[in-house]
């Protein structure tokens, strides 16, 4: 159903919840569900009072479908069938055709049943309460426009734990085997402050400041918000303009020049190979990327200004400062683990891609081992593409590549330009076959 299907000609959304329209009364505004002309309700429940209107949809309900919880707080009337919400499925086909109320916890629209009730034809009354998101932060007396807002609540945890691991603050929305015991123990080697809200407006409400790894080892209430965070709260880092913090990808674009990073004699990815490398990768809010054989980091610094989680693995001491010292030069956070692959990719946590520039065919074995979905291999030598093509064929990418070779203006003497050749690169890459 289009977003504006509530809206036909010319008819407005009043605050009072009628429709009103330029070239006739207002009349009164009905949302119709799957039943056809029966009106469906989705209630907030957020431990204060109901919001307007809600009392009116319980009273007038033939059914009320809401978590445990929510049925034994609430006043619902005794002819109404009252359906506990486990399984989704078999509780919507009961609201088929009949007067449903629907109670949801916080915000319905904020990651909840609202875009499934939709997906399903249904039009509901929404009557919002606060989110646990706003809760929470209200309680912390933060304001929260730089806070990323990420959900795990019935899905896989890593996307959630990346987005923690690249944002210096992330409030993540919990559920059944993604609460704050997992998410802190996913964070093992980042240095980051769990701020956990339990039972948010209910009789067991608690909030907790711990770091992450002091969370993965307690137990916590199986209703909980958590705000992840770097140990220097950002709140206070100016004023913000985008709900979130600064969109990706960058302002400023990507494959930046040679010169915006700290190198060891020219041993710098270069700009042109960054370019054709990154897509590659796709780094995205999400994703963890490795950069194996970092040097200067530069690869790393690219992923981790376009939102990706970035772990970089160097084994010389000095470039293990580059890294870090571009890192924080871009204004973002790349882990460094110092150490020579492969043996320093062992226990690392599971990739979504990764970048190897440098080390042997072991290395991209135990890279393509980690089970990434995407690898980009950076090779100055020749004989070096056939064994790396054999490492990940034998791994089961599907393959593919092409030779970088650039030559950039450089300006003579005497004013003229001549084209100044760069060292060709051979990218290898690999990619993870639909199935």
């Amino acid at each position: 159903m289009p977003p504006d299907a509530r809206l036909r000609d010319g008819a407005t959304i009043r605050g009072n919840g009628t429709v009103g329209r330029t070239d006739r009364a207002d009349v009164p505004f009905e949302q119709r569900g799957s039943g056809g002309g029966v009106t469906l309700t989705v209630i907030g429940v957020d431990g204060g009072p109901l919001p307007p209107g809600a009392d009116a949809a319980l009273a007038g309900a033939e059914v009320v479908v809401g978590a445990a919880r929510n049925l034994q707080r609430l006043p619902v009337p005794g002819a109404a069938e009252q359906l506990v919400l486990g399984p989704v499925e078999p509780a919507l086909e009961k609201l088929a055709g009949r007067r449903a109320v629907v109670l949801a916890s916080g915000d319905p629209g904020f990651f909840g049943i609202v875009r499934l009730l939709r997906e399903r034809g249904h039009e509901p009354v929404v009557l919002p309460a606060r989110s646990s998101v706003q809760l929470l932060f209200a309680r912390l007396g933060r304001s929260w426009d730089d806070v990323a807002v990420v959900s795990a609540h019935g899905r896989d945890l890593g996307p959630a734990v990346n987005v923690c691991r690249a944002r210096a603050a992330t409030a993540v929305l919990t559920g059944p085997g993604a609460g704050p015991s997992e998410i802190g123990a996913a964070l093992d080697g980042w240095a980051r402050t769990l701020v956990v809200a339990e039972d948010l407006g209910g009789p067991d409400e608690r909030v907790t400041s711990v770091p992450a790894a002091e969370a993965a080892v307690r137990s916590w209430h199986a209703l909980s918000v958590v705000l992840c965070l770097r140990p220097e709260d950002p709140a206070a880092a100016g004023r913000g303009w985008y709900a979130g913090g600064e969109p990706a990808p960058p302002p400023d674009g990507w494959a930046l020049p040679d010169e915006a990073f700290e190198h060891r004699a020219g041993m710098v990815t270069k700009a042109e190979v960054r370019a054709v490398a990154l897509p590659r990768l796709a780094p995205r809010p999400g994703t963890l990327v490795w950069d194996v054989g970092a040097g200067s980091g530069s690869v790393a610094v690219e992923c981790a200004r376009l939102g990706a989680a970035v772990l970089a693995v160097e084994r010389r001491e000095d470039d293990v400062a580059r890294v870090r010292a571009n890192a924080t030069a871009h204004g973002v956070e790349v882990r460094v683990v110092a150490g020579a692959a492969p043996a320093a990719l062992a226990a690392l946590p599971r990739p979504d891609a990764v970048f190897v520039g440098g080390g042997g065919p072991e290395v991209v074995a135990a890279a393509a081992a980690a089970g990434p979905r995407r690898i980009v291999v950076a090779l100055a030598a020749l004989d070096r593409v056939a064994p790396t093509r054999a490492a990940l064929t034998a791994a089961g990418y599907a393959l593919g590549g092409v030779q970088v070779a650039a030559s950039r203006l450089a300006e003579l003497p005497d004013g003229s330009v001549r084209l100044a050749a760069t060292n060709p690169i051979t990218l290898v890459w690999g990619e993870v076959q639909e199935r």
